[in-house]
């Protein structure tokens, strides 16, 4: 058995579709599915149900399944050790952040890996932290740096980076714009201008609203918030946004306003899969994390 069969499978697995598998993987669709075919005859066990609507796994192949990604992650681990040893002032690191953070949180700390680390190649994904966390799990990504972070999760090695509150911003002729501070209860009958859906903070806000007994009418969601400040300064709505990126809004239109009892807070963290080897290039970036202080 070839370790590139069991990828092929692996990925017909996740794709649940051969078409779409052969396009990932860069083959024709007819050799995909002979060598899926083959590998079925040497299992001696059909892997797929070919006459469902979408293909889906046998019995079979959903045990074959759990054990193919066990390899494909030891011989991940051995590949990338051997070229850890091999080429160890090289290196490459694929990093996930959400854009609602990105730049006013860790500008400093990857400005400052790159100036010690010239030669290694560094690739940002800019996703929620809920796809993040999706793309650390299935190895797409090799560090996450993810809002409102896990307590405990046995997939993810976690650190702790900062806890940052939220702060109300609203448009200067909005009457609630003279308050010092704010209740939280007191912004039910605004219009709220809301991170996207896949944006764990969107589920902290909504949760906090049902608690104080109301359901807010979101007038717009966005993953960008210099667009959330646009809505804000265009009279749309209010907007709930760490204290770090209150500090930052350069505008006369708008106003940051404190919660008198701040209950929604960002937690930045950072995560990476556990029992999986570290690069040269992920293990020093997760030393200088661990070393950055945020002010």
């Amino acid at each position: 058995m070839d370790i590139r069969h069991v990828e092929y499978f692996a990925e017909v697995a996740k794709q649940r579709n051969f078409t779409k598998a052969a396009t990932v993987l860069h083959i024709s669709q007819p050799s995909l599915s002979k060598t899926i075919k083959n590998l079925e005859n040497e299992l001696g066990a059909p892997l797929f149900d070919r006459g469902a609507k979408q293909l889906e796994l046998t019995d079979a192949g959903r045990a074959f399944l759990v054990n193919a990604m066990n390899v494909l992650d030891a011989f991940d681990n051995l590949t990338a050790e051997l070229n850890d040893v091999i080429h160890l002032k090289k290196g490459e690191i694929k990093i996930g952040i959400p854009p609602i953070i990105g730049a006013a949180f860790f500008s400093k700390l990857i400005s400052n890996y790159k100036e010690a680390h010239p030669t290694f190649d560094m690739t940002l994904h800019e996703v929620g932290s809920n796809s993040i966390k999706q793309g650390v799990r299935e190895g797409e990504l090799d560090i996450g740096l993810i809002c409102n972070i896990p307590i405990k999760n046995e997939s993810f090695e976690i650190i702790q980076l900062l806890k940052d509150p939220l702060m109300l911003i609203v448009h200067t002729d909005n009457p609630i714009a003279n308050e010092a501070s704010i209740d939280f209860a007191a912004i039910e009958k605004e219009p709220f201008i809301l991170y996207r859906n896949d944006f764990s903070l969107h589920d902290r806000i909504m949760e906090a609203c049902s608690n104080h007994g109301f359901q807010p009418t979101i007038v717009c969601e966005s993953s960008q918030k210099d667009f959330m400040i646009e809505m804000v300064e265009a009279k749309l709505g209010v907007a709930l946004l760490p204290s770090k990126i209150c500090g930052q809004i350069n505008s006369r239109s708008i106003t940051a306003i404190p919660f008198t009892n701040p209950i929604v807070h960002l937690e930045l963290g950072m995560i990476w899969k556990k029992h999986k080897y570290l690069p040269y290039a992920v293990r020093e970036f997760i030393a200088m994390s661990e070393n950055f202080i945020y002010q």
